[in-house]
């Protein structure tokens, strides 16, 4: 069989699916919450000359209003401020170094929006090191036990207690949430004296053990009250001390019966020390102001601040509710008619031109990404309020069961466009102020036949608890049977992981004597 390479040219039919860098923008801009999108947007602004601002843009309480025209609406705008920004720009690009200072006498320009962000933010708060290494610098003492309590700073975890090397490993993450590192509640002698050996030899040469401990005992009287102990016990006792707490049951109590203390079990730790349950827990109402992590009383503050894209009111009439954006959920942006009138004017500079040219159609996308943006966030706030409407009426019990696959069937878009929409998200509603994801839930069918929400069966387990006979709390089984009654049904296991999701102890922990 003879074999050939052809050059005969052919034609083929074939169809491809390709993302657009316009579709990629879009998809994008979708994901960003508000907070980060504005960010985006400042981006835009300084590096896209045509891109403008507009100051006092209405907003648009539904998508139900038309869609704005984005040339007419521009060409409506006032006219821009009388200043060339096309030679500023120039201007910019030739600028000597010594020209950059921004001094009031010097700079009579635009403000920079990036300094301007850079200087309204807030900086970031001291870490607990930090702060601790601060004190310590304070402190007068021999260099080498100076170097030593360096040393038992840097060994220090962010609940202020000192671990081993293994114990120090950083907490888990399951997916959601980050488990948390569990207490150590005491340690035996061998056990303390092989931590501070550990820490002793972690320097070259390593630290004598009578500096190490010297410097332990100075680090302990550093605020906040109970860093640096080896476990719980220490860390409560350091405060007792320090707060002149004298009493001989307290400390007892905190040396001998913690574990028995956090199981709930008052008879047996009345048994043993011959105290009445009363007197115990008159003991306890001071113990338990202590702090079991007093690291975290100083912390860098990084938290992120929440800003909920989607806001939710009653209506005026006082029937159901009203829909908007937060700021419209985006800054209302515009291109410059300026650099329009220049595109159109034939007399500019070809060269020019085509440059106004390829940002007119950068900023063109950017806008129309926003505007997807909003449309789509309104369309998604209206389903939401529409399906949810028991659960802003009557609270998280009557949350109704809502899955990003079917409304992407009825939207006719992929539930990863669904799932872009919501992520980041926060809405604020009359009941307060939750992530937009939580209104998608699955769920399980009760006795009526009725699709019951699993956030609404979780509400369920924490009102019956909320309810009980702290005297005689209810059991797992007893929880599944009191849901059972209600048409629900649930294994006790199922009980069990709710109860632990809601931070719920078990009923002999829950108990009241």
């Amino acid at each position: 069989m003879s074999q050939f390479l052809s050059m005969i040219p052919s034609q083929q039919m074939r169809l491809e699916q390709r993302l657009t860098p316009q579709l990629i923008q879009s998809m994008e801009i979708l994901q960003l919450p508000l907070l980060a999108l504005e960010a985006r947007v400042r981006e835009e602004l300084e590096t896209n000359p045509v891109l403008e601002e507009l100051d006092h843009a209405p907003e648009r309480p539904d998508a139900s209003e038309p869609k704005e025209d984005a040339a007419s609406t521009q060409e409506q705008q006032a006219e821009a401020e009388s200043f060339d920004r096309l030679d500023a720009m120039s201007s910019d690009l030739e600028l000597d170094p010594g020209d950059l200072a921004y001094g009031r006498e010097k700079y009579d320009g635009e403000r920079d929006a990036k300094l301007d962000a850079m200087a309204n933010t807030a900086s970031r708060g001291e870490s607990l090191k930090e702060n601790l290494q601060h004190q310590w610098s304070l402190v007068e003492t021999e260099d080498v036990v100076k170097q030593a309590g360096e040393l038992l700073i840097d060994w220090m975890d962010e609940d202020g207690y000192l671990r081993s090397e293994v114990e120090h490993q950083p907490r888990s993450d399951n997916g959601d949430h980050a488990e948390a590192r569990p207490l150590i509640i005491s340690r035996t002698e061998e056990e303390t004296d092989r931590l501070m050996e550990e820490i002793a030899v972690s320097r070259t040469p390593p630290v004598d053990r009578a500096v190490l401990d010297e410097a332990l005992d100075l680090v302990q009287t550093l605020e906040p009250i109970g860093i640096a102990a080896r476990d719980l016990t220490e860390c409560l006792l350091i405060q007792l001390k320090t707060k002149g707490d004298t009493d001989p049951f307290h400390t007892q109590l905190v040396q001998e019966h913690l574990v028995d203390l956090a199981k709930n079990m008052f008879p047996i730790v009345a048994k043993k020390t011959g105290r009445t349950i009363e007197e115990i827990k008159e003991a306890l109402r001071l113990i338990g102001k202590l702090h079991h992590h007093p690291g975290l009383l100083v912390q860098a503050d990084d938290v992120p601040r929440v800003s909920p894209d989607i806001i939710i009111d009653y209506n005026d009439d006082g029937d159901g509710y009203s829909v908007r954006l937060a700021r419209g959920s985006s800054p209302r942006l515009q291109i410059s008619p300026q650099y329009r009138r220049m595109l159109q004017d034939k007399s500019e500079d070809k060269t020019a031109r085509q440059f106004i040219k390829s940002r007119v159609e950068a900023a063109a996308a950017i806008i129309d990404a926003i505007q997807y943006r909003r449309e789509r966030l309104l369309e998604l706030a209206k389903v939401i309020v529409e399906r949810q409407r028991e659960f802003f009426d009557y609270g998280p019990q009557f949350l109704n069961v809502l899955r990003m696959r079917d409304l992407a069937e009825e939207f006719g878009c992929d539930p990863s466009t669904i799932s872009r929409t919501v992520d980041g998200k926060y809405l604020q509603s009359p009941r307060g102020i939750y992530p937009v994801r939580m209104f998608f839930t699955g769920g399980t069918t009760d006795s009526k036949g009725d699709t019951v929400s699993w956030d609404s069966i979780k509400a369920k387990v924490k009102a019956i608890i909320d309810g009980e006979d702290k005297s005689n709390p209810l059991s797992d089984d007893d929880i599944a049977k009191k849901l059972s009654e209600t048409g629900t049904s649930i294994a006790r296991r199922t009980v069990a992981k709710y109860r632990a999701q809601l931070n719920v102890p078990s009923a002999r922990q829950r108990r009241e004597y």
